[in-house]
């Protein structure tokens, strides 16, 4: 059975303060409200994620994620962050290809194949993203490139390695712009790259992967979403920032 899971991306939100205070509300939050077996992760700015781990503590539920990490070992890199590193205080998951590193840090299929073979090394959780961007998406191209940016980034990991990974399908043009995909657009998404991993992997490895849907995931549109069969959760952004709203998307689950 594949995990349930809601993800908030914070990005590059929130004073140490804030972070603390938010992170605390969530905690409580979800620990009494939220039933099921749904996993909550919250995804900080590399600053926080050692104060929120310890905030978190060792909760069964709730873990903390990384925005990226690099694709590198170790080394001269002045500014990036390492999976050892993460790793080493207790960071489980790491968020790898989101549309903004594609968009404004170049990041390319082939530079993520790295960071995901990178994270899997030290038995780090991937949480892979793709997604098309608004003129994709008219010229009806979308589904040919989210299937390449799969290819590009996945293809090339065995069985048992492709199923360690969680994929995020972000389509740009619903990114922080309170246009979200529509249920039935999310869900014909999903079922094309579930359907495109059992053209490499089989069925039963297909369905045992997590997809999450990632695109202005709110309180109000979150049931609707969840409720489609090949939606197993959510990447959420700004709604993340607010406990409460977080909190009620993380119920609908």
């Amino acid at each position: 059975m594949r995990k349930k899971i809601v993800a908030g991306n914070w990005k590059m939100n929130k004073t140490l303060e804030e972070a603390n205070v938010l992170a605390s509300e969530v905690k409580g939050m979800v620990e009494a409200e939220v039933k099921g077996n749904a996993i909550v992760i919250l995804c900080t700015p590399s600053l926080f994620l050692l104060p929120v781990k310890n905030i978190v503590g060792n909760n069964t539920r709730i873990f903390v994620g990384a925005q990226n990490c690099s694709e590198h070992e170790s080394g001269a890199y002045t500014g990036e962050i390492s999976a050892a590193m993460l790793k080493s205080i207790g960071v489980p998951y790491v968020i790898l290809g989101h549309s903004e590193r594609r968009q404004y840090f170049g990041e390319d299929g082939a530079l993520l194949a790295k960071k995901v073979d990178t994270v899997l090394k030290h038995s780090l959780t991937p949480i892979f993203c793709c997604g098309e961007p608004l003129e994709v998406r008219e010229s009806n191209g979308h589904e040919a490139l989210v299937k390449k940016q799969v290819e590009e980034s996945l293809f090339h990991l065995d069985s048992s390695a492709v199923q360690k990974v969680v994929i995020a399908y972000e389509p740009v043009w619903a990114i922080g712009t309170g246009k979200t995909a529509s249920a039935q657009q999310a869900q014909d998404m999903h079922a094309v790259i579930r359907k495109h991993l059992a053209s490499k992997y089989g069925q039963d490895v297909a369905d045992s992967i997590s997809i999450i849907y990632g695109g202005s995931v709110s309180a109000a549109n979150a049931k609707e979403l969840f409720a489609c069969p090949d939606v197993d959760g959510g990447l959420v952004g700004g709604a993340s920032l607010k406990s409460r709203d977080f909190t009620e998307i993380a119920k609908s689950i």
